[in-house]
């Protein structure tokens, strides 16, 4: 130790000051020190609560925000819910209205169909008719011309010819139909 306490020049160790020396540094800590309690560690406690007051409320702002994303998400669920099911509820409305037009589309045509179908019929059974007095007629004719070369004299009577006519045309048919069921 002796090494250490090297004597200063006026015979004091470097180690060991002098009591002035103490005394005023002392003084001067003291001093220091209340200023820095009265000064800077309000200002400086004053700046930690604020910092500690300012995270507080950022999480609590935080938590009410994450609170109210919650519950904006769980209206959107639920508004997104309700838009489905009344899509759904739609496309099956749609789909039972495409079912009833379906099947009114379907009669109408099956009547149109009928409709033209007895509509044809009648212009058949018309035309049919139409022929049917045409050939009377134009066999009638052949038929007296005939008759009238055969028997050699003229057939003019009308009712006279038309009883001719009517009598070959009906045995005309019966031969027809006797060959029919045959």
């Amino acid at each position: 130790m002796s090494a250490i306490v090297v004597p200063m020049e006026e015979g004091g160790s470097i180690l060991l000051p002098a009591i002035p020396d103490l005394v005023w540094g002392t003084i001067s800590f003291v001093l220091v020190a209340i200023v820095i309690g009265r000064l800077v560690v309000p200002n400086v406690t004053k700046a930690l609560d604020a910092r500690r007051d300012a995270i507080e409320g950022g999480l609590k702002r935080a938590e009410e925000a994450q609170a109210e994303a919650a519950a904006a998400r769980d209206q959107y669920d639920a508004q997104l819910a309700e838009a489905r099911a009344e899509a759904a509820r739609l496309r099956e409305q749609a789909r039972e209205e495409a079912k009833v037009i379906r099947a009114e589309l379907i009669e109408q045509a099956q009547a149109d169909a009928a409709r033209v179908a007895a509509q044809a019929q009648a212009q058949i059974e018309a035309e049919r008719t139409a022929a049917m007095q045409s050939l009377r007629t134009e066999v009638g004719s052949l038929a007296l011309g005939l008759a009238s070369s055969v028997v050699g004299e003229s057939l003019s009577d009308d009712k006279r010819s038309s009883a001719i006519v009517d009598r070959f045309l009906a045995d005309l048919e019966s031969a027809d139909a006797a060959g029919a069921s045959k």
